[in-house]
């Protein structure tokens, strides 16, 4: 736990408890006496999806460094998931990777992975935040707004109780708002009632559509913890077949506009083998489905720029996907989450006057690399709209180059899977050394008997 000088006191109250709402509780638990998160879910004791969060029946990717703050916000959080059924692997060895339908070489490295569905992540972050001191966690109860005082600092919220109507709401006062409520936010709103301007938005809509399906999972289906196949401009369909506790294969297949994987089960099965690489079919060949195939629509992504905002109520913070959407199948939300708290917790120790400058300064600089190769990765196909710099379209080439030469190489394979799990920034995959790597001509690569060495020697064990 953090120093932060003195002892805790005063009112926070998060509003939204997702991932990213229970982590912001987590780690205003140490500079507030009081934390109230507020729901306006049921909210399950065991690990079922629940309504406010319909992509929980869809397969969830925790990246490396996401797993890691989760450890240290939650010791022996590993240990007690794996207890439940939950599995580890190394991302790079267990894990069957396709990228533009090219195999990424396994080896052995330092990037831990964390097979568990989203519910039941949630279920137990959950369970952990509630038994701390002086958290409260209220479910089924809506929250209509913010307060602001005269000086127009935000001072508290508006609470609706179940059955009641919007003139009988309580007021509950705090000395911080926290707005974690996710992608179905009202952010936009809430700021101009009090009299603020919304964020400028970036947003990008990659037309991306989910279908997903639970399998049983038995010992000796596959030889990995999980299968990714990526979608390319040859081929815009991706899946991921993720195992996850109770003895389950979550599979979700992807497509991108009118290529839409179908509900029905014939046809579901029929995508799946139309995908670039047909590994992932053949293991849906051997499976026993537990139901029927869910379908989910993925919003826009957008990215809102508070930092770029002039002015903004003391008082109030913005969280999570309320901050930024990402189209997830880029299975980055999460870790974000996860970062944006580790910055919440320091910038806390300087105190509450111009926290929300200090905090959106910091979760700018730590969303600008997961948005840039997202939205890069959307805009390499023409169906999607946006602007497509030289910059843009250079990366997006060599990144194909990148693909390749990670067929062999897997020192490539790992720089590249290092910045997708956040543990390495983007100039890793710049750096003179791998550059020479992915230029090297395909006939002089082959499997580098120093692999598992240099690999070792290169991936950070964590920042």
């Amino acid at each position: 736990m953090a120093d932060i000088g003195h002892r805790p006191t005063g009112h926070a109250v998060v509003v939204g408890a997702g991932i990213g709402g229970l982590l912001a509780a987590r780690v205003l638990g140490e500079r507030f006496d009081r934390v109230t998160l507020i729901d306006r879910d049921a909210l399950p004791d065991e690990g079922v999806p629940r309504r406010g969060v319909p992509q929980g029946h869809h397969a969830h990717g925790l990246l490396s460094r996401g797993r890691e703050i989760l450890e240290q916000l939650f010791p022996r959080l590993t240990a007690d998931l794996v207890a439940a059924g939950a599995g580890t692997c190394d991302i790079q060895n267990d894990v069957r990777w396709y990228n533009d339908g090219r195999l990424l070489r396994p080896a052995p490295s330092r990037l831990r992975g964390l097979t568990v569905s989203r519910p039941r992540l949630e279920g137990y972050v959950r369970s952990r935040v509630a038994a701390l001191p002086g958290v409260v966690v209220h479910e089924r109860r809506e929250v209509l707004g913010p307060i602001a005082g005269p000086g127009g600092a935000v001072t508290g919220v508006r609470v609706l109780r179940p059955g009641h109507r919007p003139e009988e709401a309580e007021e509950m006062a705090a000395d911080l708002v926290v707005d974690a409520t996710g992608r179905g936010n009202r952010g936009t709103e809430w700021l101009r009632g009090l009299g603020y301007e919304p964020a400028p938005e970036d947003r990008v809509d990659s037309r991306l559509v989910y279908v997903s399906r639970e399998y049983r999972r038995r010992p000796g289906d596959a030889d990995v913890a999980a299968m990714i196949v990526g979608h390319g401009t040859a081929v815009p369909r991706g899946g991921v077949a993720l195992s996850a506790e109770g003895d389950r294969w979550l599979v979700t297949l992807f497509g991108m506009g009118d290529d839409v994987p179908p509900v029905d089960p014939e046809g579901y099965h029929a995508f799946a083998a139309g995908l670039p690489v047909p590994d992932l079919h053949h293991l849906l060949l051997r499976l026993e489905p537990l139901g029927a195939p869910r379908l989910m629509r993925i919003p826009v992504s957008i990215r809102r720029r508070y930092e770029r905002l002039g002015r903004f109520p003391e008082g109030y913070l913005v969280f999570g996907d309320a901050l930024c959407q990402f189209n997830p199948s880029y299975g980055q939300g999460m870790t974000v989450a996860a970062c944006e708290a580790v910055a919440l917790r320091e910038c806390l120790a300087d105190g509450l006057d111009g926290l929300a400058r200090r905090f959106f300064g910091r979760a700018a600089r730590i969303i600008d690399v997961p948005w840039d190769m997202s939205v890069g990765g959307d805009l390499r196909f023409p169906s999607v709209e946006g602007p497509r710099s030289p910059r843009v379209r250079l990366l997006n080439g060599y990144l194909t180059r990148l693909h390749a030469a990670a067929e062999a190489d897997p020192v490539v394979g790992n720089a590249f899977l290092s910045v997708a799990n956040l543990q390495a920034p983007p100039q890793r995959l710049l750096s003179p050394g791998i550059i020479a790597r992915v230029l090297r001509p395909r006939s002089r690569r082959g499997a580098p008997a120093l692999a598992e060495p240099e690999i070792r020697a290169q991936a950070p064990a964590g920042r």
